[in-house]
């Protein structure tokens, strides 16, 4: 069955459209440019309780995740977290995930339905789960989907520490903090905007936990807030934002999921290789739409430049700021500037790139080294 959140059956909240990777979840709640600006201005939660939630213990926990995912997790102390990724064995992205270490348990949660390539010799895809599990041997961990224990809300916007302090959570300043609350934990994120607090609470309590976080003077927010807001801060998502080849350079995923220097972990080789001697072949650039014409390209449009195709459109989303804005892949020899046309057949519009979303071109630290040796 697919997953619908009870929070719908609240009075005001609008539902995401069929097939919408919001779908299950509050998508707003009558009107989103307002709850955007709220979002920015204020304090809003929003139900992001899709989401998958797996949960690792056991004494080798953090040296067996350190083998498996792409960051470097030997040394995460208990109330901190990260992000990460699973690779497949040419480095290309199969799964990301946020992460939190409390109370003896590493905390992975991703989007619905994560996937990772099989490590067998028939090849294939595995459920996250189903991987993990497969890449134990005799490690001493446990894993499990805590999915039916634990769901996820974010609470976004300048005001969030002062409604959180209401509701008795109290983290540390620092990017990725985590706390213990009662039967979950709190995770402070540095995205999407400056301000947000990712909440892990009861599944059982979810009404509860959104209830007092409103009362306590959090805006209800819709899943197209958290959007527009991810998109403004050049941050992908799974899937919408990547395709079969994207590579953790391309997305900005190296360094915040991404480790470059240590090694053993699956895809490791393109991650080292790519940072130190190479560049990526595509980068994400942000993308201010035309939004004179009522329409807006889609997931997956192209992104053409003259004759040539260069790209490929992800995130679309109506910011309450900056308009119509998307994510997209492209070619690293697109610059700002350019004329693009993005969108196919009755939904192509103008776009330009937002100079400030484009990568530096600093030399890579390998080839620098090189250059010194030969003089």
């Amino acid at each position: 069955m697919p997953y619908r959140s009870p929070l719908l059956d609240l009075p005001g909240p609008i539902a995401a459209p069929d097939g919408h990777p919001e779908e299950g979840v509050p998508w707003h709640w009558g009107d989103p440019f307002a709850e955007q600006r709220t979002a920015a201005r204020g304090a809003v939660v929003i139900d992001r309780s899709h989401r998958e939630i797996l949960a690792v213990t056991g004494e080798e926990r953090l040296s067996w995740l350190h083998l498996v995912i792409s960051q470097h997790v030997t040394g995460l102390a208990e109330g901190t977290g990260t992000e990460a990724l699973v690779l497949d064995s040419q480095g290309r992205v199969d799964t990301h995930m946020v992460v939190a270490h409390s109370d003896g348990t590493v905390f992975l949660d991703s989007d619905r339905g994560a996937v990772a390539s099989s490590a067998l010799p028939s090849g294939g895809k595995q459920t996250l789960l189903e991987y993990l599990e497969a890449m134990k041997f005799w490690s001493k961990v446990d894993i499990r989907d805590a999915s039916a224990e634990l769901a996820l809300l974010t609470v976004l916007g300048p005001d969030a520490d002062r409604v959180l302090a209401s509701v008795d959570v109290s983290l540390d300043s620092d990017a990725y903090s985590v706390a213990p609350i009662p039967g979950g934990f709190a995770r402070r994120m540095p995205w999407p905007g400056r301000h947000s607090v990712d909440l892990a609470v009861p599944r059982a309590e979810l009404a509860d936990w959104w209830r007092r976080l409103t009362d306590a003077g959090a805006r209800p927010a819709g899943s197209w807030t958290f959007d527009a807001l991810r998109v403004e801060s050049l941050r992908p998502r799974l899937g919408i934002d990547t395709d079969e080849r994207t590579i953790p350079h391309e997305v900005n995923w190296v360094d915040s999921a991404a480790h470059v220097a240590k090694g053993c972990y699956r895809g490791q080789e393109t991650v080292a290789k790519v940072h130190n001697v190479g560049r990526p072949p595509r980068y994400m650039a942000l993308l201010h739409l035309d939004g004179s014409p009522e329409i807006t390209p889609e997931t997956g449009d192209p992104v053409v430049l003259g004759e040539r195709t260069v790209g490929r459109v992800g995130s679309v989303v109506q910011h309450h700021e900056l308009g119509p804005i998307a994510l997209a892949l492209v070619k690293r020899s697109t610059r700002p500037g350019a004329e693009l046309l993005v969108g196919a057949e009755d939904r192509v519009v103008q776009a330009a790139i937002d100079p400030d979303s484009v990568p530096g071109e600093a030399p890579a630290p390998g080839r620098e080294a090189a250059q010194r040796l030969r003089g």
